[in-house]
């Protein structure tokens, strides 16, 4: 069987811890990395520390074959990703030259090019993420890709990078709406878990129509096998007593 790659992806940004903004990357990323063969394992969300993100960074990058990191590469006092970065791999932060070459084809008085300038500081060694916006690139170091924060530069960026990571098996997901509650099947639905261990089978309750019911969602790599666990699921809803509605398969 094929080795699963896996991702953590690291939100950071005290802007989305204090509810200001409200973060839409990691669905994003998550749904572009699984349709590429990259599981997404992990996530967090993280403040502007510097500690902080330095730990969480060499924790992370040892642990899953890719982190992505979004925010905290502007140019204000509070954006230290990129040193951090570069003090995770304990190297120096440079200017690199061809961000800082696309930063100064826009003209600025001199303190506004001066801080715009600090968005071309990368960790010494680092490769490129290009941006398809026309603004300054992102960077990776090793196996930590560091995007920015704001989601049109961020997809951007990371749709640059289709094709150039390592892929696994494509996880899929097949969902089963039943009107009935989660106590109803809950016993049935742990047998058929147990009979498919390489399964993740989930239960997620909901109202519509003025009923109570439950979406039971199926996700797998292997499509015979999320087949036979569908069979299972649909034959308890009927032998519940409801007709189970199959929403599909999807990737």
């Amino acid at each position: 069987m094929q080795e699963a790659v896996t991702a953590c992806v690291l939100i950071i940004g005290n802007e989305i811890l204090s509810g200001r903004t409200q973060d839409v990357n990691l669905n994003h990323i998550a749904t572009t990395l699984g349709a590429w063969g990259v599981q997404t394992r992990h996530a967090r969300v993280i403040p502007d520390i510097r500690n902080v993100i330095v730990d969480t960074i060499n924790e992370t990058r040892r642990e899953y074959d890719y982190v992505f990191t979004t925010g905290g590469i502007g140019p204000t006092h509070d954006d230290i990703t990129a040193e951090c970065v570069a003090e995770a791999f304990d190297v120096n932060l440079i200017e690199h030259p061809d961000i800082a070459d696309r930063i100064r084809r826009r003209p600025a008085p001199d303190d506004v090019m001066a801080s715009r300038l600090l968005m071309a500081r990368v960790p010494q060694g680092a490769g490129l993420i290009d941006n398809p916006t026309g603004g300054p690139q992102g960077f990776v170091m090793d196996n930590v890709y560091v995007m920015a924060g704001i989601p049109m530069v961020m997809q951007g960026m990371l749709s640059t990078l289709e094709g150039k990571l390592r892929s696994g098996p494509i996880v899929r997901s097949r969902s089963i709406r039943a009107y009935l509650g989660e106590s109803q099947i809950a016993g049935v639905l742990g047998d058929i878990q147990v009979a498919h261990q390489d399964l993740d089978i989930g239960s997620y309750p909901f109202f519509r129509e003025d009923r109570y019911g439950t979406t039971l969602v199926i996700r797998g790599t292997d499509p015979a096998d999320i087949e036979s666990a569908a069979g299972a699921v649909m034959n308890a809803v009927r032998d519940a007593g409801e007709e189970p509605e199959d929403l599909g398969e999807e990737s």
